[in-house]
């Protein structure tokens, strides 16, 4: 069976994959254990070298990786280009911070010596999503590498080339062959390929219910699993916001990457004494961006990436609307070819409607009006998802206290868009997945976290 790549803004075929046999993917598998056998053995400074070697590629390809993915996924070439970038800084950083991490810890017992080390586990399988398709992969990979362990990825059908340029910039970057492998095929091989004998560990980004599937296969065969689902983050406006500025920051992250990000923002609630002027000013903000071919200079919101999915995004947006939401801007689907979807802003969302309780995986804002901050942390909190919050406000002790201590997400900012950084730890709670990537935690989640007693 061939997995297709097609061209979200011309719905043009790109090009056909054929599915790797199974006789290929088992030798995969056996040679990424192989290589993990050599490569645990390695120290720092050799897994450092390559590591920094790959950032290198990273950037003097950056252009060509920027155009693989508007071509593949519709990725605005400067949005490409960055993802490019942060992939070359979380390798560095990793090559300089991962012996630290890892450095064994000495803990005082009865015992003469007692110490903690932390062992690489072997091989790790990456389930990874269209959205991000370089950046997905290396926050998992260029900690998992110098940790010790190995690779397989099985990436989205849709970003074939992306999984498979993936694997040149390793090669290229001198990494033991079989250590990363990228393997095509298709999402019904997944469970296989968790119950493989030499896959150690499975880290999964995308959905709740491939969350669910992932972590029950995996869970049967007792090996561990970090899971990054949806999000439907809340961006808290209060009554001492800075309107302009939150304005600005809230569009910048409903938009970013076209809307297709687990942590763009999604749901604003807004306090009603300040609700008429910031909706005056978001709206403004988010009709400002420019739509377009994402080869183009200056586009900032290119299409979806599949038209399955922009078709999927616009019920959600008519199911509100017949439920009484109001479309203060876009809402309608454009003629002509590609999955386009115009940025979108609904006002008067209310609990029950899909805006309010799905995640709206693309360039659409639902406006939440609020009586005061408590009734802002309640409908924050009002959700099966947890991945990340912001709330803006001049009091910077109130927004440090409510990111905290009170918002229930796992990445909590304030005045300022939720992102993910290579220093701090990533992930969620509740239907937004458990375990951290990056930091200093993410390293160690793929790791034998090891006692040592000697008497």
């Amino acid at each position: 069976m061939a997995l297709q790549s097609i061209n979200p803004a011309n719905d043009e075929r790109i090009r056909d994959y054929d599915e790797d046999p199974p006789e290929q993917v088992a030798a995969a598998l056996r040679a990424a254990e192989a290589a993990f056998r050599e490569w645990r053995g390695t120290g720092f400074p050799e897994r450092a070298s390559k590591m920094r070697r790959a950032a290198a590629l990273l950037r003097e390809r950056s252009e060509d990786l920027a155009r693989l993915m508007a071509l593949e996924m519709g990725k605005p070439l400067a949005q490409g280009r960055s993802e490019a970038e942060k992939c070359a800084w979380v390798c560095e950083y990793y090559a300089e911070a991962a012996e630290g991490f890892l450095r064994p810890e000495a803990v005082a017992t009865d015992a003469s010596r007692s110490f903690v080390t932390f062992a690489p586990l072997g091989v790790v399988l990456a389930v990874m999503p269209w959205n991000f398709p370089f950046w997905q992969v290396f926050r998992f990979l260029a900690p998992s590498l110098m940790a010790g362990n190995a690779g397989i990825l099985k990436h989205s059908s849709n970003v074939s080339g992306c999984a498979l340029a993936i694997g040149e910039i390793l090669r290229a970057a001198d990494f033991p062959p079989g250590l990363f492998r990228a393997l095509l095929v298709g999402s019904k091989r997944v469970a296989g390929l968790i119950e493989s004998p030499e896959v150690a560990a499975v880290t999964l980004t995308g959905s709740a219910p491939a969350g669910r599937a992932v972590a029950a296969r995996a869970g049967a065969m007792l090996k561990k699993t970090v899971l990054e689902l949806g999000g439907s983050d809340p961006y808290l406006v209060l009554r001492d916001a800075d309107l302009e500025a939150a304005a600005e920051i809230c569009a910048a992250s409903r938009l970013i990457n076209s809307g297709q990000s687990c942590i763009a923002a999604k749901r604003f609630v807004v306090v009603e004494s300040v609700r008429p002027r910031f909706e005056e000013l978001f709206v403004e903000r988010v009709r400002a961006r420019k739509v377009g071919d994402p080869f183009a200079d200056g586009v900032d919101v290119g299409p979806q990436a599949r038209r399955d999915l922009r078709d999927e995004l616009h019920q959600q947006v008519a199911g509100s609307v017949a439920q009484g939401a109001r479309v203060l801007l876009g809402g309608r689907i454009p003629e002509g070819k590609g999955a386009f979807y115009p940025p979108t802003v609904l006002g008067d969302v209310r609990k029950g409607m899909p805006a309010y309780d799905q995640e709206l995986f693309g360039p659409v804002a639902a406006l939440i009006t609020v009586k005061d901050e408590a009734a802002a942390v309640r409908v924050a909190n009002d959700t099966s998802f947890g991945l990340g919050a912001a709330v803006f406000t001049r009091d910077a002790a109130r927004g440090e206290r409510l990111a905290a201590e009170e918002l229930e997400a796992g990445c909590c900012f304030v005045n300022a868009p939720v992102k993910s950084d290579p220093r701090l730890p990533f992930g969620g709670v509740k239907e937004s997945g458990y375990g951290r990537e990056l930091g200093q935690f993410g390293i160690r989640e793929f790791v034998n976290v090891k006692a040592v007693y000697i008497k």
